[in-house]
């Protein structure tokens, strides 16, 4: 492979306009320059690793690519190594802390389970219920729990983050779910409470939030639990939730009835089998001695 290496050096070429007196022709410098003969080295392929030695060390050069590669690792040390307690992943549910109320919807879907329909539905019945009865239900989704211990400690929080005060929060509920742990939790305010009732309150909490929320129901867990509220505070009748599933296991144990039954059928057969390999062989061989 050859190289054509220019006698000069760059810098002399790229001055080069600089360095030609103003009152020379300027085509005389260009033929000039293209008679010079260049001067022609053969490379080996093994030296073209060692040709790297030849670029400028320029202290500034160096720096430049020592603050690239120092940017570049930390680049990928924040990409790819697990994150701290207060980083995105944990940051969630103190963003619904630090958001505070929704203000044209009744959701805030953190965990990003909720369909478009299903919000929908909610602000029509939600805001219906809130210009008659002036009671407004918040609903709040969250993946995951880190700093409280279940979903109605941290409703707890919810309301008082959001309505501080109690005439704020005399007429708000809350209502959290909690997808990864399947649970649920509803609070509120005195107002909210009375007009909902305790024995609706409990059984949206075991019945409709976690019930459905086992199956990954998400939608029908929201969907069922606003209504229900919804018709407790109008007095109307309780529509009713889903029931608990029996998880109750049949035993795969036998009886002692069942196990001493098999026994004497195992005792028969193999009783059986063992007169059958004596008596047969036997047969055979009185037979056998018999024709002689």
């Amino acid at each position: 492979m050859e190289t054509i290496l220019a006698p000069r050096s760059f810098s002399s070429l790229f001055n080069l306009k600089s360095s030609i007196p103003q009152q020379q022709n300027p085509r005389s410098n260009s033929l000039n320059l293209l008679n010079s003969k260049p001067v022609c080295c053969n490379l080996k392929k093994a030296s073209v690793f060692q040709s790297f030695s030849a670029l400028p060390t320029n202290p500034n050069w160096f720096s430049h690519v020592h603050h690239g590669l120092a940017a570049l690792a930390i680049s990928l040390a924040l990409n790819f190594t697990p994150i701290l307690a207060t980083g995105s992943a944990f940051a969630s549910e103190f963003d619904v802390l630090n958001d505070g109320p929704p203000k044209e919807s009744y959701v805030v879907d953190d965990a990003g389970v909720l369909s478009r329909v299903t919000r929908s539905d909610l602000k029509n019945l939600l805001s219906d219920l809130e210009y008659r009865k002036k009671i407004r239900i918040n609903f709040v989704t969250v993946r995951k729990l880190t700093s409280k211990a279940d979903a109605f400690e941290y409703a707890d929080q919810v309301l008082e983050r959001w309505y501080p005060t109690l005439e704020e929060g005399n007429n708000k509920g809350i209502v959290v779910l909690v997808t990864s742990q399947k649970e649920g939790a509803v609070t509120g305010g005195p107002e909210f409470i009375q007009a909902v009732g305790d024995t609706v309150l409990d059984a949206v909490v075991s019945q409709n939030l976690p019930v459905l929320a086992t199956d990954e129901k998400y939608n029908e867990a929201i969907n069922s639990s606003a209504k229900r509220l919804a018709a407790a505070i109008d007095g109307l009748p309780d529509p009713g939730g889903p029931q608990p599933k029996d998880t109750k296991r049949e035993s795969n144990f036998k009886t002692k009835e069942e196990t001493a039954e098999k026994r004497d059928q195992f005792t028969f057969v193999v009783g059986g089998l063992l007169v059958i390999a004596f008596v047969v062989p036997m047969a055979q061989y009185y037979a056998y001695v018999s024709k002689k």
